[in-house]
């Protein structure tokens, strides 16, 4: 017998929603840790009225994280 294909839609969607309610709730605990939010290595650039900030370690920091975490959910996925 075929696995329905409503059901597979709804556990992806509902594995989706709890990944997304992890991850905001990832944003907001680290949004009020001090010291994440610029890290070495992360540009800040300042002239007169002009203000550039471009988190270049935050980024791969946080690609490097959401791609363990990926793998890792992948692999439970498939057992």
């Amino acid at each position: 017998m075929a696995p329905d294909p409503w059901s597979s839609l709804g556990r992806l969607l509902l594995s989706l929603g709890v990944l997304l309610i992890l991850l905001g709730g990832t944003f907001l605990l680290v949004g009020h840790m001090p010291g994440i939010s610029h890290l070495p290595g992360d540009i800040h650039y300042q002239k007169g009225n002009f203000s550039c900030f471009f988190p270049l370690v935050s980024m791969l920091l946080l690609s490097a994280l959401l791609t363990l975490l990926l793998n890792l959910i992948i692999r439970l996925w498939h057992r």
